[in-house]
């Protein structure tokens, strides 16, 4: 496992600085090292700079208050001590500087207790979800499901015709909306051959090289998936999953990604800022791991998330959704996937649940993206991250410790 120095070093803070920048610290999109560490640190908080995205609206209320967070508890938890997975003994603040936090906030019964901003963020500027997105997009699915929209049980060439032939033709909603379909190819971050890397060049998230004859847009990418193994029987997390929903999505409801956030979540319950999702050549909003959003927002989605859906005292998402997703999963089913450090947990709405003591549903996204939401001790934690290495197993040695700690001394307030 990577960690931080906490002497960061000062270049990972001196990027796109200058007039113009010395060529050494520039992060150019067409250079594809934009994702790479130190220049992550940058360019995570920048991702409009590099890639074309839409808005997410945030409509024409008020910003919501969450409160000033107050010294007491501020310094309670930097004074928390706790034992990490590997066996070491860590600080608080240790553990943000060893999982290349950009920022963190600490929500206790929506009020805001602990907020720190690291590297290149700020209280207003955007940064990138990664795959946090999807549980955005789950929630929203799963709102149309609840409303009877969509089915659970119809398969995703009833919603879209032309995928007869590929790897989503049989496969159901609710498989897809679990991450149970059976697809070619692996999501292994660190492969340069992998499945997700097509996907982000196809959208043009990530540089196409010379002589490239792949697909132009998501659409034509999905169409080009085959299938491998069964539909249904284990956990298999692809990021293309989120965008074939996004896909059925648009083609039952007529309305993007990016609006159908703004109308059914930014905008009704207070967000500071609009949110961005990156696009690709036909205007599609990336639905697996698009979205940037400030902490303030996110966590704003979290406490709606804790709280059952309600935001002070109105039902943005139905209580049943919410209710469907801390439920989870099949345990089993998950458990095939081999993933060690997340023992006892399922899939569920494109959320991660715990099943634990504290029903701890999570959003994560690569480089150490986070939205751990504890409905049994009344807190939400926001991290963004900008992690050298993109697997979560790189950093969940200290955070699902650290976040279990904090969660201890909240019960005991």
């Amino acid at each position: 496992m990577v960690r931080g120095d906490l002497k960061r070093s000062a270049l990972e803070f001196e990027f796109m600085q200058g007039a113009p920048p010395p060529m050494e610290q520039r992060v150019r999109f067409e250079d594809d090292r934009f994702l790479e560490h130190p220049q992550n640190r940058w360019a995570l908080s920048h991702i409009r700079e590099l890639v074309p995205t839409a808005a997410v609206w945030r409509g024409t209320a008020a910003p919501s208050d969450l409160g000033t967070v107050p010294h007491e508890a501020e310094a309670a938890i930097d004074g928390l001590v706790f034992t990490d997975l590997d066996g070491g003994t860590q600080t608080w603040p240790e553990s943000l500087a060893r999982t290349y936090t950009d920022g963190i906030l600490v929500l206790h019964r929506g009020v805001r207790i602990y907020e720190r901003y690291l590297g290149a963020l700020e209280p207003h500027r955007p940064h990138l979800c990664f795959s946090i997105t999807k549980s955005y997009a789950g929630t929203l699915a799963a709102t149309l499901l609840h409303e009877g929209a969509l089915d659970a049980d119809r398969t995703i060439s009833y919603y879209l015709p032309e995928t007869t032939g590929t790897a989503y033709e049989t496969a159901t909603l609710r498989q897809v909306l679990d991450m149970q379909v059976g697809i070619a190819g692996m999501e292994v971050y660190s492969d340069p051959r992998a499945l997700i890397w097509d996907y982000f060049r196809a959208g043009g998230f990530r540089p196409r090289p010379s002589g490239y004859r792949g697909a132009d847009n998501y659409y034509e990418y999905l169409l080009t998936l085959r299938q491998e193994g069964n539909h249904g029987e284990a956990f298999a997390y692809k990021t293309v999953n989120t965008e074939l929903l996004c896909w059925v999505m648009k083609r039952v409801t007529g309305i993007d990604l990016a609006q159908l956030l703004s109308d059914r979540v930014w905008s009704r319950i207070g967000c500071n800022e609009d949110g961005y999702l990156a696009v690709d050549s036909i205007g599609v909003p990336m639905g697996g791991a698009g979205l940037s959003a400030t902490l303030r927002d996110l966590g704003r989605f979290g406490e709606l998330m804790r709280c059952d859906g309600a935001w002070r005292g109105n039902q943005v998402i139905p209580e049943a959704v919410v209710a469907d997703i801390r439920r989870g999963a099949d345990p089993a089913r998950f458990a095939r996937a081999g993933y060690e450090l997340l023992k006892g947990y399922s899939y569920r709405n494109m959320w991660w649940v715990s099943h634990d003591d504290m029903g701890v549903f999570e959003g994560r996204g690569i480089h150490g993206q986070r939205l751990y939401v504890a409905p049994g001790a009344q807190y939400v934690v926001a991290r963004f991250a900008s992690h050298p290495i993109a697997s979560s197993a790189a950093n969940d040695p200290i955070t699902l410790p650290a976040f279990r700690a904090l969660g201890r001394l909240l019960s005991a307030r």
